[in-house]
């Protein structure tokens, strides 16, 4: 009996297998980025997702329905939030997240931060409308 020699590798089972658990990881992340605090966000027309440029980085500031703020995922009153505004490179990317239902003084309040501490490169998170 002779054997059959292999001088090949069939690489496209691996290619698949790595195709299906890229998607997997790239689904469970946006829910996992996403879900983190509950907030309802404002619907707007002309919403366009942007990304931090290269070697800028990206800070998130959310707003709760009860006037609740949160740097990052983490719960902060309105000092702590001003400290760390404080210690913030003009060059970073701040998302704010607030809530629809939330007091419009709050975004106002947040704002007037910002613009005292003159950072300035900020986007609001909203869902798209058709």
């Amino acid at each position: 009996m002779r054997l059959k020699r292999i001088d090949s590798i069939n690489v496209l089972p691996f290619i698949d297998i790595m195709l299906v658990l890229l998607a997997i990881v790239l689904t469970t992340a946006t829910f996992i980025a996403q879900g983190a605090i509950k907030v309802a966000l404002p619907e707007a027309k002309t919403t366009q997702a942007q990304s931090p440029s290269q070697g800028q980085k990206r800070v998130e500031i959310a707003i709760d329905e009860n006037g609740e703020f949160f740097l990052d995922k983490e719960a902060v009153n309105f000092y702590t939030l001003l400290m760390r505004l404080d210690s913030m490179d003009r060059a970073d990317m701040i998302i704010i997240r607030a809530d629809k239902e939330s007091r419009f003084s709050q975004f106002i309040k947040l704002v007037d931060a910002l613009k005292e501490r003159k950072l300035e490169n900020v986007s609001i998170a909203t869902i798209k409308t058709e």
